[in-house]
């Protein structure tokens, strides 16, 4: 293979060994949060040169492609380190310790609909895996190609080619919308119209329509439209068996719904060409406020008064002392709340102003002055300045300040979750022990822990937590990524063990396997493996995915080495 053969791929170049663009660099001032943090862990930073993809020996392809598909196909090295991994902690690890011995054989960017039925009509006929990738931001090993040794080979078919949006209805305010297109380009081609379809989740810059729908992903409102769930009207998937179309509707009550298969498919079932979306218009009136509370408890308590009150706020993330440090907007004496409001039809002071009322009555302060400007005028930014506003920069950011942490022995990681109201209290303080014990019993190092509330419901809540710890005394990657597997093993074990949800919007893949099989009925997961049957029949879909692959019984390959 030629080392300096040029990608296929026509986004602009990201980092293959870490998370975003390729030409990203952390200001000062990051930096210098960085070496705080790293420093209070007992570490020491250090600037590292980064992977280079001349540093890796790639195996050559193990399966020939026929020529009728070949111009969509290729084996470049940066091609290949780009879709052998997704973003997690431990994709970020391996690829600082230079391994990865698993690459797809091939990358295909298929030109259309009909290439997608192409590819998987030959990789079916030729035993070759096939791992549908979108934006390529799994955090949870949704789009590795570790499928074991009974397939031919493993491609990694990258829809980013089928990135347009193909047709508009305005009266009933939706869209259709190709699964390959990234979050700015839908935003970029919906805002002469005055549409949005207003999904922000954290990959938002680098994730793809598809990639959300297939894993359920998790967007910017913390209420009501929590998901993107909420704004699917109807879906097109092509599978081995050929194509689902669903039909458009508000609603239906026909049965099982068709599109509720496709939503958290996760690869396993067919490739998302098309999706029809429900959009809105683009808000005009905004308030946002920053509310500290002494107890976090009693915070929570707020937050549940708030969920449960109506307003649905579309910001309305609860910060714990320790997050506030991370987040850079408090010093781990108080709980934040950062709450928000918006719409595109009128003024929303007297939501807020009744939101303001529910918190003080549970002990939250906030600066009122502060909470006027912010919907002082409409279209106006006051509302992103103050700790609302840093807040928001360090939720973009966070993901650049890991990558260096990681090469520095650092595990950073995150794992969410979600818990019914009654059981809240008990379950934080019950997580928080065992998955700090468990770091400390395999590291025998002292860690950070934080939590933030992401997505609040009525009758329950969706805690994120964050963790940070040296892997090892000596700063060893190797060491720090082992200790990682037993880590994640034990915080699936708590959320899901103390009565939450394994995933609440990070998707399954690979490395939540081992709490999915606990939480889903075993009857349940015998059914969807009967339609895995009909539109897989193969079995080439994303094998260790929600589903063993073949030749392989007992929970997915990859990252956690099973």
């Amino acid at each position: 293979m030629n080392p300096t053969a040029p990608s296929l791929s026509r986004r602009p170049a990201r980092r293959f060994w870490g998370w975003g663009a390729a030409d990203a660099a952390l200001n000062a001032k990051e930096q210098a949060t960085i070496a705080q943090m790293i420093n209070l862990l007992g570490g020491r930073y250090a600037e590292l040169p980064p992977p280079d993809v001349s540093q890796f020996n790639l195996p050559p392809p193990r399966v020939a492609v026929p020529a009728s598909l070949a111009a969509m196909f290729s084996q470049t090295p940066l091609d290949r380190l780009n879709h052998s991994y997704g973003k997690s902690y431990a994709d970020c690890a391996r690829m600082w310790l230079r391994s990865v011995p698993r690459p797809p054989d091939w990358v295909a960017f298929p030109d259309d609909e009909q290439a997608v039925v192409d590819i998987l009509d030959w990789a079916t006929h030729h035993n070759v895996a096939v791992i549908p990738f979108g934006g390529g931001t799994s955090v949870c090993g949704g789009v590795e190609p570790a499928v074991g040794d009974s397939y031919a080979g493993a491609v990694s078919l990258d829809m980013e080619r089928l990135g347009r949006v193909l047709e508009i209805d305005p009266i009933s305010r939706a869209a259709r919308i190709q699964g390959g297109a990234f979050g700015p380009d839908i935003e970029a081609q919906l805002r002469p119209h005055g549409l949005t379809l207003r999904h922000f989740p954290q990959s938002f810059e680098f994730s793809t329509l598809g990639g959300w729908i297939a894993t359920r992903a998790g967007g910017h409102y913390a209420t009501q439209y929590t998901h993107i769930d909420d704004f699917v009207e109807s879906t097109r998937m092509v599978t081995p068996a050929g194509v689902m179309q669903t039909r458009r509707l508000p609603g239906s009550g026909a049965g099982p719904a068709p599109d509720r298969l496709v939503l958290g498919s996760e690869g396993t079932l067919g490739v998302i060409t098309e999706a029809w979306m429900r959009l809105q218009h683009k808000p005009r009136f905004r308030a946002s406020a920053s509310i500290r509370f002494a107890d976090y408890f009693a915070a929570a308590s707020g937050l549940r008064a708030l969920a449960q009150s109506g307003l649905n706020p579309s910001n309305c993330r609860l910060l714990d002392p320790m997050e506030t440090v991370f987040a850079g907007v408090g010093d781990g004496s108080h709980a934040v709340l950062v709450l928000g409001f918006e719409s595109a039809d009128h003024p929303v002071q007297a939501w807020m102003d009744r939101a303001l009322e529910l918190v003080r009555d549970h002990g939250g302060s906030f600066d009122a002055a502060a909470v006027a400007r912010s919907m002082a005028s409409e279209d106006s930014a006051e509302h992103r300045q103050g700790a609302a506003g840093a807040w928001r920069d360090a939720f973009v950011r966070m993901p650049y300040w890991r990558d260096p942490a990681v090469g520095l022995g650092v595990i950073m990681d995150t794992f969410e979750t979600a818990v019914t109201w009654d059981r809240f209290e008990a379950f934080y303080n019950a997580v928080r022990q065992d998955v700090q014990a468990a770091i400390e019993r395999v590291t025998g190092q002292e860690c950070m822990m934080s939590c933030r509330i992401t997505h609040v419901y009525p009758d329950g809540l969706a805690p994120y937590f964050t963790i940070a710890a040296m892997g090892s005394a000596s700063g060893d990657v190797a060491s720090a990524l082992a200790a990682w597997r037993d880590i994640k093993l034990a915080a699936n074990a708590a959320v899901v063990g103390h009565g939450g949800t394994v995933t609440h919007h990070h998707a399954v893949g690979r490395d939540h396997r081992s709490g999915y099989e606990v939480e889903v009925p075993g009857l349940f997961r015998q059914m969807l493996a009967g339609n895995k049957a009909v539109c897989d029949p193969g079995g080439i879909l994303n094998p260790g995915v929600l589903f063993d692959g073949r030749g392989r019984v007992g929970g997915a390959s990859g990252a956690l080495g099973g």
